[in-house]
């Protein structure tokens, strides 16, 4: 290991000073780097997601409101937009950084391009340096995953087995691996998707790794909710189309894609949980136009999910409870997985490394 890295090490571990005034470098992980490190697998980003949410909770961050750059205008796809993510994140190992993330919703159909692309940068929480970039889309897809993960030990019911998904893409993909990785009691899963042909492509990717899991190919969106105890909306849908009645008593919706369920749902439901309030109530989503309508407030909310996690209020009380999260995404979540990345690969030696200044 080089000094650099050592220096580097011991920053990430302990919050020290890790930049080489001689010869700064950054390190760059591509998304091959990061799968080699365990980031293709759901237990570094849960992890990873307990400890940011409790951090949340605690408000050991800095985290301003995310903006989002729409170079198609007030015109545009609801999903078309680059936004810019900062944020820092304290604990034992204060860290920087930014997540600069892009999506057009027709990179599939027209380029044959994922739907979103990023990087996330950290800086050395010291000297502000920056020490990391890497490939964004594993990670955001991962941790967004591990969002519905760890929101299910606290909102689903203890005993659910059945799962229904509402797009099956990237990100539906991952959300769906990360539940069957944590979750083995699942055992049926409901999916739908506009393209049946993505559905079906998705349920042979599940039935390679998890061959005893039984697979319905709804004909509706409505066919798969309402057999739902755990609901997740993945699509780039930019107008609701899930009402109330189609959610089944002691059901969790993982509203992931935001614009997905109802008005009413949001205000019959017998909780509404969000991961951060000021950033779930703007840009026009669904839970922000029923705070301009006045039909919704802060007061209303039932919590924050940091909240549930360290205890500081209860997650489900009751079976028949019909809880919708509504997490509009977090930078100081990709930062804190970006962590947990960039700390293996110092240890693996893995990476690429790039002076700043040569």
């Amino acid at each position: 290991m080089t000094k650099q890295a050592e220096l580097q090490l011991v920053s990430i571990g302990a919050g020290q000073r890790s930049v080489d005034q001689a010869a700064p470098e950054l390190l760059y992980l591509s998304r091959d780097d990061i799968a080699r490190l365990g980031g293709g697998s759901s237990r570094l980003y849960t992890e990873a997601l307990e400890e940011a949410l409790a951090l949340h909770a605690q408000g050991a961050f800095v985290q301003p409101l995310k903006p989002y750059l729409r170079s198609g205008g007030a015109d545009g796809h609801i999903a078309d937009r680059i936004i810019a993510m900062p944020a820092h994140i304290g604990g034992e190992a204060p860290v920087s950084g930014i997540k600069w993330i892009g999506s057009k919703h027709d990179n599939q159909q027209a380029r044959g391009l994922e739907r979103a692309s990023g990087l996330i940068v950290l800086n050395d929480a010291d000297s502000h340096y920056p020490i990391a970039v890497m490939e964004a889309g594993l990670i955001s897809s991962m941790r967004t995953a591990a969002v519905t993960a760890v929101a299910v030990r606290y909102l689903a019911k203890p005993a659910f087995h059945t799962v229904a998904c509402i797009g099956c893409g990237l990100i539906a993909r991952a959300q769906l691996l990360s539940l069957l990785e944590q979750y083995p009691q699942v055992r049926e899963l409901h999916l739908y998707d506009q393209q049946p042909g993505a559905a079906e492509r998705l349920s042979d990717v599940i039935r390679e790794r998890f061959a005893d899991t039984v697979i319905v190919v709804a004909r509706s969106a409505e066919r798969a909710v309402r057999e739902g105890e755990v609901v997740i909306t993945c699509t780039v849908a930019d107008k609701p189309y899930i009402p109330f009645e189609w959610l089944r008593r002691g059901a969790f919706v993982s509203n992931i894609s935001i614009m997905d369920v109802h008005k009413e749902a949001y205000l019959q439901a017998d909780k509404v949980v969000v991961d951060d309030w000021e950033q779930s109530n703007r840009e026009k989503k669904v839970l922000n136009q029923l705070v301009l309508e006045g039909r919704f407030s802060r007061e209303l909310l039932y919590a924050e999910l940091g909240e549930l996690v360290i205890g500081a209020k209860p997650g489900r009380e009751k079976d028949d409870e019909i809880i919708i999260l509504n997490p509009m995404g977090m930078a100081i979540e990709d930062i804190a997985c970006a962590r947990r990345i960039y700390a293996e690969a110092l240890k693996e030696g893995i990476g690429t490394r790039l002076p700043l200044y040569g």
